[in-house]
């Protein structure tokens, strides 16, 4: 099992964070995994994209993710500017923060999820920063990994800056892996 993630959002919203948080949470099940994001400008705003990538065997190739499994669109206004859904592969998974219905996304070929990561972003961390909440989404449509790895790895990276911001993020997680549906 080989599965290469796509994460679009835009620079300021922590899409590499989640990428390795991801990579992270794999990596404590046992599962080889790896996570990198590309840069074009260094200021914040612009969309950008991080990748990850999950497997139950060594991993041998580093390029860029150009034909994901699956899409995690963080940020819902990259959506009007980028074609999230390039190289998805057929019958791949694209998860989307709107607040809108998965028709309206107009992804054909694909299983579309959607969830208000916006509303989540806001009451648990109080600012449009969408990587952890998203992560939730992404543990309840995919298994790919389990909960408590995500929160372990959210633990790691957080808690020495600060263990409140550890704890909103986790609870972000969970929020919004309860409002996810996988059907």
């Amino acid at each position: 099992m080989l599965a290469e993630i796509r994460f679009h959002g835009r620079a300021g919203q922590g899409m590499v964070t989640a990428a390795e948080l991801l990579a992270a949470a794999a990596g404590a099940e046992g599962k080889y995994s790896q996570a990198f994001p590309v840069f074009g400008s260094e200021k914040r705003g612009p969309p950008v994209m991080s990748f990850c990538r999950i497997s139950d065997s060594p991993i041998t190739t580093y390029d860029q993710v150009s034909e994901p499994d699956i899409v995690v669109v963080a940020d819902p206004s990259v959506l009007s500017s980028v074609n999230v859904a390039a190289g998805l592969k057929k019958g791949g998974i694209v998860i989307a923060n709107c607040n809108c219905k998965a028709s309206e996304l107009g992804i054909t070929d694909a299983k579309v999820f959607v969830v208000d990561g916006t509303k989540i972003a806001l009451e648990h961390l109080h600012q449009p920063i969408f990587n952890t909440v998203m992560l939730g989404a992404f543990i309840k449509i995919t298994g790919l990994v389990k909960m408590e790895s995500v929160e372990k790895a959210i633990h790691e990276e957080f808690d020495e800056k600060s263990k409140a911001m550890a704890d909103e993020n986790v609870d972000a997680v969970r929020a919004c892996y309860e409002l996810a549906k996988k059907d």
